[in-house]
């Protein structure tokens, strides 16, 4: 089984593909994610380990609090598993491949194979479920675009107590100091 992790700031992108994967070649052979947020993403790869990321770093690159954490996400994508860049203008950004995103999906599928198969063997997914279940993503997203644990708890219909409690556990699967860790710059966390 091959873990594939998806990065795509369009939620259309992130399902339509995730579904596509998981019916053209069946949920014995992917387990597929896919993320909006690249903290979430970089604490994914370091934890879950997926053979394959593929991204769409446009939407990233315009936004201050997302887009300082591209360069370590690609670093660490180039050395724990191998990179699908969905964006054919990607300013020097070393990928074990690149396409676009109106190629036909028989091209992105072979693309995949292809690098799946490419450079070293990969081991057999030792982690097979996601970090985050995926309402704590939903909350991770609301938080990260600034939603107060009220308006968390009215989106989602839960109770503002519950809310806290996902924001408690995504701080301790993702080793987050504080509740600003999401919003500070990796560079000033590591000084």
């Amino acid at each position: 089984m091959y873990k594939i992790l998806i990065i795509d700031r369009c939620y259309f992108s992130r399902f339509g593909l995730e579904t596509w994967l998981q019916q053209v070649n069946g949920s014995h052979i992917f387990l597929v994610t896919s993320l909006n947020s690249l903290l979430l993403a970089r604490a994914h790869i370091e934890s879950w380990q997926p053979h394959l990321v593929i991204a769409d770093l446009s939407g990233f690159e315009r936004d201050p609090q997302q887009a300082h954490v591209i360069p370590p996400l690609l670093n660490l994508c180039n050395q724990r598993s191998r990179l699908l860049l969905l964006h054919p203008d990607a300013p020097d950004y070393s990928a074990t491949a690149v396409a676009s995103k109106q190629v036909s999906l028989d091209v992105i599928n072979h693309i995949i194979h292809t690098t799946l198969h490419s450079g070293p063997s990969i081991p057999p997914a030792r982690i097979a479920t996601p970090l985050l279940t995926r309402q704590e993503e939903k909350v991770l997203s609301l938080w990260m675009e600034g939603a107060s644990n009220l308006m968390i708890a009215r989106e989602m219909n839960i109770n503002s107590k519950t809310v806290y409690t996902y924001k408690r556990n995504i701080r301790l699967k993702l080793n987050m100091e504080n509740r600003f860790s999401p919003f500070i710059p990796l560079a000033d966390c590591t000084q």
